[in-house]
């Protein structure tokens, strides 16, 4: 099943689509995700973000957001520039989730971003997070960059780690 998956760059409208998902999941948080969804509609349509799009049978089952400029990343001083990007939104549904098909989606993403010229990649992640951490060192970020603070739309202000890799 998981050579049925199709990897791409989303379009505006597939965006529209899995926003909506997001804020519909959303609960407590929906104000975030409504204005999430706002931001990064418009930092794609000026071309500072890359959404990646794993679709499976028509529907967006897992993603991945590659951002490209500094104006975009918060504390992002290290974090992206010429040769540098910025990776956020690592999501999966549920159900799909442990199955490979992010890795099939992680790999995709590499592939491109490593022939538009990127030589490094970089993320945060809470330090808490251990079952993500975990796939993070997978996936090859090893490479501690800094620590920082975050602030999402409703005040909330989150602790994060920022890890690295070479993109070989």
């Amino acid at each position: 099943m998981i050579e049925c998956l199709i990897c791409k760059i989303a379009s505006l409208e597939e965006m529209n689509i899995k926003w909506e998902y997001e804020i519909a999941q959303s609960g407590k948080d929906k104000e975030n995700w409504i204005v999430w969804k706002k931001q990064n509609i418009e930092k794609y349509k000026q071309g500072y973000i890359i959404p990646y799009y794993g679709i499976l049978e028509e529907t967006i089952i897992c993603e991945a957001t590659a951002m490209l400029h500094p104006k975009v990343v918060q504390n992002s001083t290290g974090l992206v520039g010429d040769h540098t990007v910025y990776l956020s939104a690592f999501r999966t549904i549920d159900k799909f989730q442990g199955k490979g098909y992010f890795s099939k989606l992680f790999h995709f993403m590499i592939d491109d971003l490593r022939h538009k010229g990127f030589t490094k990649a970089t993320l945060g992640v809470e330090p808490a997070d251990e079952k993500n951490k975990d796939i993070y060192i997978h996936y090859g970020f090893n490479e501690y960059i800094k620590s920082g603070k975050e602030y999402y739309p409703d005040g909330t202000v989150i602790d994060v780690e920022y890890y690295g890799k070479t993109l070989e």
